[in-house]
């Protein structure tokens, strides 16, 4: 809490700073709708935006024909799933069981000339047919937001925040997810079985342009993995960690960047005795491009340095490691494509040290027809201990497979139906709640009523 603080009131100093000394011949004012950092050239060809290796933000990924804005959405949601691996049983046996979850949900999307503001709260209860010890209420709730305080400098900010038995009972969530285009990428790569979990991520960041092609800035990003009840997954724990950025870019052309960044990271694992703390430095250069309105490119890459330390060792671990990455969005008006990669240190994800991550994530959306639209996405996360500490963490390494494929019917104006089927791999044999049931197969039905309320008209 104390770096999150430290990162933010820099933030805030920063801001002052570069509103202080300011010219405002450099830049027109705003005289077009905002654009939301790291989703593409603002209107305003002056005006440059935050290339997404250093937004600090992952891009939803939507379909064209989806995406709205100054709009008040509501509703309620009805789901029901079978899920093949619920729980271990005697013996390390899967036991299967089928869930009903109701979620009504509100969510706000508000765009003006200076100001680009996204909100969600989504509660709920999820009920298990034949472990009714393990019901519990949901909470989903996310907020993103940009504001242009001057011609030269944007505020953004970010939050999503869930409690859940599952991290599957989420009816509201993109059906294509999101592109995670930068380093600062949070590691939720372990999927538990059913137990209570709360999961955050949130990131505050400023941009500054101070000349007609070059911008600086900074961002914060924290997270945090908790299980209230440690007995219900055995070999997972809690986690957290803060990273701050600072970052300069160049504009080429009006749709490409270029620039260096420096990024810092403090990753924290809990494992059953004392803590283990991973600290990171990374001086990274990256590239971004807009072919098109509707495709994202981005790339970055450069050494990463980290020192572990744990407590039974007497010296910490110091190495250096390359780290990079790359994403691609295409954002089409009846297709959506999204695939990303990257290698970084990371947070631990639950297990009992950080780790190398290697991820990688694809997804499909496709509208067949006006009322019909097939989904298809799937990741890949090695985890591996970063480097040879204590012989208790050296067997954590691991992998995990996911794979997701859905079709949403519309009725009318305001009823939906999904169907889907997700499988799940995990293959960390020293990992209890995962070792000897590594698969997960769940096929799920979701009705859901809403409705579309357009904001000052």
């Amino acid at each position: 809490m104390r770096r999150c603080a430290s990162i933010f009131t820099g933030l805030l100093i920063l801001m002052a700073t570069a509103a202080w000394a300011q010219t405002e011949e450099r830049v027109p004012p705003a005289t077009t709708p905002f654009a939301v950092p790291g989703n593409g050239p603002d209107p305003d060809a002056d005006r440059m935006t935050v290339p997404p290796p250093v937004s600090g933000l992952a891009l939803p990924v939507v379909l064209g024909s989806q995406e709205r804005s100054n709009y008040l959405r509501g509703g309620v949601a009805f789901m029901s799933a079978y899920t093949d691996n619920a729980l271990q049983g005697a013996g390390g046996q899967p036991l299967s069981d089928i869930s009903y979850s109701v979620a009504p949900f509100v969510s706000m999307d508000q765009t003006t000339t200076r100001e680009h503001l996204v909100l969600t709260y989504a509660p709920g209860y999820t009920f298990y047919q034949r472990f009714s010890n393990m019901n519990l209420g949901d909470q989903n709730a996310s907020v993103r937001f940009a504001y242009r305080l001057s011609p030269h400098l944007t505020f953004s900010a970010g939050d999503v925040f869930q409690k859940t038995s599952s991290v599957f009972n989420q009816p509201y969530s993109d059906t294509t997810g999101t592109v995670n285009t930068g380093p600062a990428l949070p590691n939720f790569s372990i999927i538990a079985p059913i137990a209570s979990e709360l999961n955050n991520v949130g990131n505050v960041g400023l941009a500054y342009q101070f000349a007609l092609n070059d911008m600086a800035g900074a961002n914060g990003t924290f997270t945090n993995l908790h299980y209230p009840n440690p007995s219900q997954v055995p070999g997972l724990f809690d986690s957290s960690s803060q990273a701050g950025l600072a970052f300069w870019a160049h504009r080429l052309s009006r749709r490409q960047y270029i620039g260096a960044t420096y990024q810092y990271q403090r990753l924290l694992a809990y494992p059953t005795q004392g803590v283990i703390e991973t600290q990171t430095h990374a001086p990274l250069l990256f590239y971004s491009a807009y072919p098109a309105k509707d495709i994202t490119l981005s790339l970055f890459g450069g050494p990463q340095y980290s020192e572990t330390a744990e407590p039974s060792m007497q010296a910490s671990l110091k190495q250096w490691t390359p780290a990079g990455g790359a994403s691609l969005r295409w954002q089409g008006h009846l297709t959506s494509v999204a695939l990303s990669y990257v290698h970084i240190i990371s947070g631990s994800a639950g297990l009992a040290a950080p780790v190398k991550l290697d991820n990688g994530t694809a997804s499909v959306s496709q509208q067949i027809m006006k009322t019909l639209t097939a989904s298809v996405s799937g990741g890949y996360a090695q985890n591996d201990a970063v480097g040879n500490i204590s012989p208790s963490l050296e067997t954590l390494n691991g992998h995990s497979v996911l794979g997701t494929a859905s079709m949403q019917k519309q009725f009318g104006r305001n009823v939906n139906l999904l169907l889907g089927y997700t499988r799940v791999h995990q293959d960390y044999p020293d990992v209890p709640v995962l070792a000897s049931t590594p698969n997960t197969n769940r096929e799920f039905i979701s009705v859901s009523y809403h409705f579309d309320r357009a904001l000052g008209r």
